[in-house]
C-alpha cells in the first residue's frame, strides 16, 4: 500500500517510516500540517496516518478538510490524547480509527489492514484486463498471474494510478526511485523493458506505450 504519514515528531516519524517500509509499504512523510494537507489533496494514497497535534494545522482539521472535499481515504489518527472523549472527537471529525501514543507497531499494522479491508474497492487498480491487488500485491492480466519484482510492482502501480496520462522520466525518478536528480543511467529504460516483457509481450494488445520525447503512458 501507499501510505501518507503526517507526523512532526522526528523520532516517531522515523519509527513509522521504517516499520511501514519494512512491512512492504510505500511511505510518504510530511512533517508539517499544511504540507501534509497539500500532499493529501494532490496525490492518491491507500491510507493515511495523521498525528493529532501538528504545527500549522492540527490533524483533526486536516481530516475535516479532506472529508469536506469528498476524500474518503482511510485515516488512522495517532495521539497522546487517548481518553474516550478525545477518541470520540477524532471519530466525529472523520477519522476511521484512533490509536493512542505510545503504541505497538504490530497493533498499528493490524489496524491499517482492517481499515483497508473495509475499503477494498480502493485497494484494487485496473486498466483494461490488467489488474493489481494492492493488499496481496498480486498482478494478473486476463486472469493470468504476473510475477513482478518489488521495483517493477512499484513502477506498474504508479503507471496504473496515472493510467491514460503521460508519465515523464522525471516523475518516475521522483516517485518510483525517490531520486530528485537524474542519475544519468538507463535504469528507467531497463525496468520499462522488463515490465513490457511481462505485461505486454505474452498478450495480443499492448498497454504500455512510449511517447517519444515525453515519457510513457499506460492505456489500452
Amino acid at each position: 500500500m501507499r501510505i501518507l504519514v503526517i507526523e512532526d515528531d522526528k523520532e516517531a516519524a522515523n519509527y513509522l517510516v521504517k516499520g511501514l517500509s519494512d512491512s512492504g509499504h510505500r511511505v510518504d512523510l510530511a512533517e508539517h500540517g499544511r504540507r501534509g494537507l497539500e500532499v493529501a489533496r494532490s496525490e492518491s494514497f491507500d491510507a493515511m496516518i495523521i498525528d493529532r497535534m501538528l504545527p500549522g494545522i492540527d490533524g483533526l482539521s486536516i481530516i475535516a478538510a479532506l472529508r469536506a472535499a469528498k476524500n474518503q481515504t482511510p485515516v488512522l489518527v495517532l495521539s497522546a490524547l487517548g481518553d474516550v472523549e478525545e477518541r470520540v472527537k477524532g471519530l466525529r471529525a472523520g477519522c476511521d480509527d484512533y490509536l493512542g501514543k505510545p503504541f505497538a507497531l504490530s497493533e498499528l499494522l493490524a489496524r491499517l489492514e482492517a481499515l483497508t479491508r473495509r475499503s477494498s474497492a480502493e485497494t484494487r487498480l485496473q486498466v483494461s484486463d490488467l489488474e493489481m491487488d494492492l493488499l496481496s500485491r498480486a498482478v494478473t492480466r486476463s486472469g493470468q498471474p504476473i510475477d513482478l519484482l518489488p521495483r517493477e510492482f512499484r513502477l506498474l502501480e504508479y503507471l496504473m494510478r496515472n493510467a491514460g496520462h503521460i508519465v515523464t522520466r522525471t516523475m518516475l525518478l521522483e516517485k518510483v526511485w525517490d531520486h530528485h536528480f537524474d542519475p544519468q543511467t538507463n535504469v528507467i529504460d531497463v525496468h520499462i523493458s522488463r515490465l513490457r516483457q511481462k505485461i505486454d509481450r505474452p498478450f495480443d494488445r499492448p498497454l504500455l506505450h512510449t511517447v517519444r520525447g515525453a515519457g510513457y503512458v499506460l492505456k489500452p
